[in-house]
């Protein structure tokens, strides 16, 4: 079974040299393959292909095909597995399989689309926001609030349920909250994309999309396509320590996301959709 930490042997450099042992996050490909059409006239294809920390593997998959519009629901997977490649030497379990439904439609071309919408570029993010069009609805009828106080108490519990982030530092998270503060779930990654795929997929695979009532924290910074999953999500609200791309700003305010960054040291801005925050001083203008 894959590990999420390996083992090394370090020079460290301080005061002294001193040679000593160490933990270093496991990044491993994993390839995504998918099964689909009627049963006499199933077709396969190998979707995506990602560098991932092993763990929470199908949970990944599952929330890449979701995140993407691939499927809608956990009802129209038959079957999700590791399967062996055509080279035998490669890795039992960095390859899984996910089986779906005869009746369900697949649009591959949705992955196409979206490989050339990733550089935030002005006609590609405007192509990007469009796509959304048939797929989501903005966010804006929720009545979803939060306490400031909250926001600044999530950065450390979610920093202490990183396990391996603990032992090794090199990991990224999404966590989900309640509006109390009370952290539901998360799940950590080399990536921040897969981090939280992993996190949708665990929800949809519990029937537990769309994610209302619950604000994501994201350990770095937010580009549109964390944006976007998020939107796929159901999300309303989301937080990041980092901080957020103008496309992702943009995609926040068109569809009525709550976006914050910068969340560290009692402090955060409110890029988006302030309303859904009770804060201790009044603002001029909440926008």
């Amino acid at each position: 079974m894959n590990s999420s930490v390996q083992h090394t042997r370090i020079l460290k450099i301080g005061e002294a040299a001193n040679q000593q042992d160490d933990l270093l996050a496991v990044e491993e490909p994993l390839e995504i393959r998918l099964s689909y059409g009627p049963l006499r006239e199933r077709q396969q294809s190998s979707i995506s292909v990602t560098m991932r920390t092993p763990g929470h593997d199908f949970e990944l998959a599952l929330g890449f095909l979701f995140s993407e519009g691939i499927i809608r629901n956990y009802e129209e997977v038959i079957s999700i597995r590791y399967c062996r490649g055509e080279n035998q030497q490669e890795a039992e379990e960095n390859i899984v399989r996910v089986e779906l439904s005869p009746d369900t439609q697949v649009d591959l071309q949705k992955l196409q689309r979206n490989f050339y919408t990733t550089s935030s570029c002005g006609v590609c993010g405007k192509a990007s926001i469009e796509a959304l069009d048939t797929l989501c609805t903005p966010l804006t009828n929720d009545d979803f609030s939060i306490e400031e106080k909250v926001i600044h108490q999530a950065p450390a519990k979610l920093r202490k349920a990183q396990l391996v982030f603990h032992y090794t530092g090199g990991l990224h998270a999404a966590g989900l909250f309640d509006k109390d503060g009370e952290l539901l779930l998360w799940r950590e990654d080399v990536g921040r994309h897969n981090a939280l795929d992993k996190l949708l997929g665990a929800s949809l695979s519990a029937n537990k999309i769309p994610l209302k009532g619950s604000f994501l924290l994201l350990s770095g910074r937010v580009s549109f396509e964390l944006v976007q999953k998020a939107l796929m999500g159901g999300i309303s609200m989301m937080a990041a320590v980092g901080a957020p791309s103008s496309l992702a700003v943009q995609l926040a305010q068109q569809y009525g996301i709550t976006l914050m960054g910068f969340v560290r040291n009692q402090q955060f801005n409110i890029y988006s959709g302030s309303h859904r925050v009770s804060i201790k001083e009044k603002m001029q203008a909440p926008f």
